[in-house]
């Protein structure tokens, strides 16, 4: 009975015909090679890259200004004043006769100090400020009414009149420019928790019992850090060109020390014979403020899937 039912079954196998293999298709794409280290972040994120580098470059000529061939930026030398650059002065002299290249490099230090401060106290305190009024609801209206009021006086104004009632020093300034910039670190932290605290698991959270400070620290303060790490970056770059402003007008850093406002506001009365005095700081002051700005862009590229350019 086997064998009857066997034979019928090896011939059905035998005649089918021979299943035909599908040619290889070829690659529409060429394979994907990703780029690992320092050359593969420089290709997927060009701009925090190039400003990055530049940012860098700053902090090394004020980390290392006296090694960088500098002598005393205050030293008075009137014998030697309004030279113009040579090999043994790089960017010239003032009207005083001291070294405009020495005092450029020491001025790299008040600004970074003064743009890294400021950026690191407005966005603590206006995180602060601005969780507690996005998420709790009764003390809301009378925070913002205080920020609105704040943010109502253009951020240089109120920094001159704050400059005003103080006697001029770095710490003075890093405190002026701060409180005018704090509003704006409120506001935008409060309108990301108003997004936020609508979402399923901050309401399942709510539903569970969870502590309104365990919701605030667990749920909500992590995903305010992106964009309060970028905004950080744009606040830097704003406090140094307040700070250069406030100095170039006599209402910030005392004359004494070597910022970049202090140069350029020395510099002015000789703009149209000597360019110099006042054209190296203004470019180093640019300089800077770009990188810092390239670096933010680079970052909301990063920390944004949606602005990402490459997947």
């Amino acid at each position: 009975m086997a064998s009857a039912h066997t034979a019928p079954l090896g011939l059905a196998a035998e005649s089918r015909p021979p299943v035909a293999a599908a040619p290889p298709m070829p690659d529409v794409l060429p394979p994907v090679k990703p780029r690992r280290g320092l050359v593969g972040f420089v290709y997927r994120h060009p701009t925090m890259a190039i400003g990055g580098f530049l940012l860098l470059v700053m902090i090394f000529i004020a980390v290392f200004a006296p090694l960088l061939w500098t002598v005393d930026p205050t030293a008075l030398a009137p014998a030697r004043r309004t030279r113009e650059p040579s090999l043994e002065h790089w960017f010239g002299t003032d009207m005083l006769g001291r070294d405009v290249y020495s005092r450029v490099m020491y001025g790299a230090r008040v600004s970074l100090i003064v743009g890294f401060a400021v950026a690191i106290l407005s966005s603590v305190i206006g995180l602060a400020i601005g969780l507690v009024s996005g998420f709790i609801r009764v003390a809301d209206g009378i925070i913002m009414r205080i920020m609105d009021g704040l943010m109502s006086i253009p951020p240089i104004l109120l920094a001159i009149a704050l400059m005003a009632l103080t006697r001029g020093s770095v710490q003075n300034v890093i405190i002026a420019i701060t409180i005018a910039e704090i509003p704006r670190v409120s506001r935008l932290v409060r309108g990301v928790v108003l997004s936020l605290r609508e979402q399923p698991y901050v309401e399942a959270a709510v539903a569970a019992g969870t502590r309104t400070p365990m919701i605030i620290l667990r749920h909500i303060l992590p995903n305010t850090l992106a964009p309060i790490t970028v905004q950080a970056t744009y606040i830097c770059a704003s406090a140094m060109i307040v700070e250069a402003i406030l100095s170039f007008i006599g209402a910030g850093t005392p004359p004494i020390i070597p910022s970049w406002g202090n140069i350029m506001a020395e510099g002015r009365a000789l703009w149209q014979v000597k360019p110099y005095i006042v054209f190296f700081p203004a470019l180093f002051l640019s300089i800077t403020v770009l990188a810092v700005n390239l670096l933010g862009d680079g970052l909301r590229d990063a920390l944004d899937p949606r602005m990402a350019k490459r997947l």
